[in-house]
């Protein structure tokens, strides 16, 4: 025990002294952060002072865009009650996303002659004699009568959906209160019958307690899956490098020399573990700070963030965290121990890795629809338990018989793992040349 306690400090100190380690540590919180923030605050500053032109064949709409930049843009979408929580900061940032200029053309006649020339000025084909625009929304003179009339939104970028689905809403709303008002219908009655209601997902457990769900538990489920898998990956690969390096530089040759190849590879395994808990350790420390922050500005705005994220997956992140490691670790560990060099252990892996990716290339299917055959099974299946299962307890309440199989599962799966690698490990760390087959491995299990 003392050999594996010795092992296990020297290759938990030899990574948690690097400055990469503190640095990376201490840092990728914000990087990621960025790296989600940045670009959905580019995208809304994009679309303030939008310009675009609107050709109008009915002739009939001016009233509904002529008032588009004097009112709140987010009534079209959540009514013009209560806005969306937590209220100020979310109504103003869709606003401000929802802001263009419009010119409105109202053009009775041919629309598509009228439409060319502010085509030409989209694509600056007008000699810049204008200001430039950055849509052109054609609505048909058939508008108001033809239950099949197609709205046409050309711009440069096929991908400009914002502006596109908000001119198309203003339009549908306009058109629909004005086929209500050829019925008789008063417009402020019109205008009641037309607003749309807000949808809210609410989960509800098995002892009938309602919590929030949508997107910000989605969201949630994404962002736990990713501390799950990526640093089991990152360290995985620490446990390949160390054991590759070890063995090229015949280190290991005196290593095994001293202590059982069954202590050598415990010590690894557990030392880079606790690495990867320390990491993610802090990343939820600072999490759960910023946290505790916005969510006591969250309670006395009177928002409830405790329906929305439940603390009782926590211990069951650090369990199928564990879990999920020791079964990767032990597969980087045989690739290593078979591998002659970091590239050649990479070659090994590759297609090891992508089927052990799939629980995270099916993240969406399986948060949408966590009670479903696939998510039940692949929740089951040994190698994807950990990541799939702890999906399913963040966003559902698998029964409690599915929680322990998939435990118990995954623990025999870890000490059958840690079989097979100790004894391809105490062969393969001491075999130079050519890399196994197939058939060697299973014949180095056998003799060893």
């Amino acid at each position: 025990m003392s050999k594996i306690l010795a092992v296990f400090k020297r290759e938990y100190l030899e990574v948690v002294r690097k400055k990469s380690f503190i640095i990376m540590t201490l840092l990728l919180p914000f990087l990621m952060a960025a790296v989600m923030v940045i670009p959905a605050m580019l995208a809304m500053k994009g679309m303030e002072g939008k310009r675009v032109a609107v050709i109008d064949g009915t002739a009939r709409l001016g009233s509904a865009f002529a008032k588009v930049e004097g009112e709140d843009p987010t009534e079209e979408f959540f009514g013009s009650g209560e806005k969306p929580k937590p209220g100020a900061n979310a109504a103003e940032a869709a606003k401000r996303a929802f802001e263009m200029k419009i010119d409105y053309v109202a053009a009775p006649g041919d629309t598509k002659a009228a439409a060319q020339p502010y085509l030409d000025r989209l694509i600056g084909k007008d000699g810049g004699h204008a200001a430039k625009l950055d849509g052109v929304l054609v609505v048909p003179a058939d508008a108001f009568s033809n239950p099949d009339a197609k709205l046409l939104y050309y711009s440069r970028s096929a991908t400009d959906l914002i502006a596109q689905e908000r001119l198309g809403g203003i339009v549908n709303h306009a058109v629909s209160r004005g086929r209500l008002a050829a019925r008789g219908i008063d417009a402020a009655d019109a205008d009641r019958l037309l607003q749309r209601l807000r949808l809210e997902g609410v989960k509800i457990t098995k002892t009938g307690e309602e919590k929030k769900g949508g997107e910000l538990s989605f969201l949630v489920g994404f962002v736990f899956a990713a501390l799950l898998i990526f640093p089991n990956l990152i360290y995985g690969q620490e446990v390949m490098r160390g054991i590759v390096q070890e063995k090229t530089e015949r280190v290991v040759e005196i290593l095994i020399s001293s202590m059982p190849s069954m202590q050598l590879l415990s010590g690894k395994i557990l030392g880079l573990a606790a690495v990867g808990l320390t990491q993610v350790g802090v990343w939820m420390t600072m999490g759960g700070l910023m946290a505790l922050y916005t969510g006591g500005a969250a309670m006395l705005a009177g928002v409830n963030v405790f329906s929305y994220f439940n603390l009782g997956v926590l211990p069951w992140f650090f369990v199928f965290y564990l879990l999920g490691y020791l079964i990767y670790v032990c597969i980087y560990a045989i690739g290593g121990a078979i591998s002659n060099s970091e590239k050649e252990a990479q070659q090994v892996l590759g297609p090891l890795m992508m089927v052990a990716m799939i629980p995270w290339m099916l993240a969406f299917p399986i948060l949408q629809n966590p009670e479903s055959t696939l998510a039940t099974v692949l929740s089951l299946v040994p190698v994807f338990t950990p990541i799939t299962m702890f999906m399913r307890v963040i966003v559902s309440e698998p029964p409690a018989w599915q929680l322990a199989l998939s435990v118990a599962l995954s623990l025999g799966t870890i000490w059958a793992m840690f079989w097979m690698t100790a004894k391809i490990f105490r062969v393969g760390i001491l075999s130079y040349g050519k890399r196994p087959s197939l058939a060697e491995l299973v014949r180095w299990v056998k003799v060893a």
